[in-house]
This record gives structure tokens, sequence and C-alpha cells, in this order.
């Protein structure tokens, strides 16, 4: 069995600053999903986190990195410039990466995407109910046709973001709104999917349901092929003429 290795990369502010947020996540909103990838036996997941040199984002730790996951919220702006044109090279590259929640603002998305990735949101503990629209994709292999979290924050419409290759979920909120909640798309050799619950004050990555998902997404973002991102000059396969001007 080929094991899949995955990196949970973890701004790691709230939870240092937050007692609800360290209530819910002692260790870090990163070791929690970390923890629930490694149950699986294909899964060998690692973590990186902010304040770490390079982010945590070495190029050893890239190099052994097939799916990355990305949660970000109140620090976006502090990340290097140099470790987004990093990870947007092992993208193109081959490697995946599953996008979280407020992540949808972060620098390596919208680098990605080129759109602004901005929407409407709302923090007022309301439930969510997630509608799977594509039953029959990897990625919700084992959800039934939705799924409801009792609290949560609100993204609402218009999400700026290119059309997606497959939108996989979409939210409806008690207030009234709804949302794209899984989008995938792919970016040179490497797969996207983002995915929007998970605000740090609500037990969300402890949810059953969100753990599957994240299991499944990490399988099917996994690499196909590796291939470095660059032009090469090449030799023809047939003989040219000599009378060429």
């Amino acid at each position: 069995m080929d094991i899949i290795k995955a990196t949970v990369w973890n701004e790691f502010r709230h939870e240092k600053i937050n007692n609800r947020v360290k209530e819910i996540y002692p260790d870090g909103i990163h070791i929690a999903i970390a923890n629930s990838l490694n149950a699986a036996d294909d899964i060998q997941a690692n973590t990186a986190t902010l304040d770490e040199p390079q982010h945590g984002l070495t190029d050893d730790m890239l190099d052994n990195t097939d799916v990355l996951l990305w949660w970000g919220h109140m620090a976006h702006h502090e990340v290097s410039d140099e470790i987004v044109e990093k990870v947007k090279k092992r993208v193109l590259e081959g490697m995946g990466l599953i996008v979280l929640h407020s992540a949808h603002f972060s620098k390596i998305l919208k680098t990605l995407l080129g759109t602004n990735c901005s929407l409407k949101w709302r923090e007022a503990a309301e439930k969510e109910r997630l509608w799977n629209i594509e039953p029959a994709h990897p990625i919700t292999k084992g959800i039934g046709e939705f799924f409801e979290l009792p609290q949560t924050e609100m993204y609402g419409e218009r999400f700026d973001i290119p059309n997606p290759d497959k939108v996989i979920f979409i939210s409806w909120f008690q207030g009234g709104e709804v949302f794209r909640s899984g989008c995938t798309w792919q970016r040179g050799h490497g797969k996207i999917f983002y995915f929007r619950p998970g605000h740090e004050t609500y037990p969300i990555f402890h949810d059953e349901n969100i753990i599957k998902v994240l299991t499944n997404a990490v399988r099917w973002a996994k690499p196909q092929i590796k291939k470095p991102d660059r032009c090469d000059k090449v030799e023809p396969l047939e003989k040219l003429s000599e009378n060429r001007e």
C-alpha cells in the first residue's frame, strides 16, 4: 500500500491567545487535523506552522509532501511571498493543495486562482446544512445526501473565484445564505480543493463528516505525476529540412 504524505499547515495563533479556541484545540488545529488523518492506514500526516523557520515549509518538508492542507485566518499578510511562490511551484509540479475555511483569503489560493477570493460573512453560531451535489465524487465517498453543523460561521455568495472544475458541496445557512462550500480546480499538474467549514471557535474539525471529507480529499489530491515546472529546449523528433529559412 502506497502511503500518502500529508502536511497540515496552520498559523497557530488563535490557539495561543483565545481561550475558547484553546479549549477546543489545545494542541492546535493542525494537530487535531493531523491526528484524524493519521487514523487512516494510507496517510502519514506531519505539521508545520507560521512561526517556524520558513513557516515550517522547508525544501525537505515540501519534497516529502504529497498533499498540503492550509489553514490561515489572522496572519495571511505575514506569510512570506518567497514561501508562497515555492508552494505554488510545487502545486504546478503535482503536489495537492487543500485550502480550509478562512484560508480562502490566503496568498497561496489567491495566487493560484488569480482572483480576490472575497465573500460575505457573519459569525452568529447558526446552523449550516452542506448538500452533497456530487455523490459519485471521490471526495464525497461515505457522505450522505447532506450533513449539518449545528453552529458555524456563515460564508455567503458572491464568492469571487474562477468557475470551479467541480462544485462538490453547496451550503445553506440558517440566516438564508448559500455558498459553494466545496470546490475543485487543477493548476498545472496539481489538484486543489477548497473546503469551507472550519471556524476556530467551533469544534468543526472534530466532526465525523468533516474528518471523512478531509481524508477523502487527501486521497483525491495525491499527485498523479510530479514533473518539474520549467520550459525545456528540445531537439526535433523528426529530421528537419536543410532548406529552412
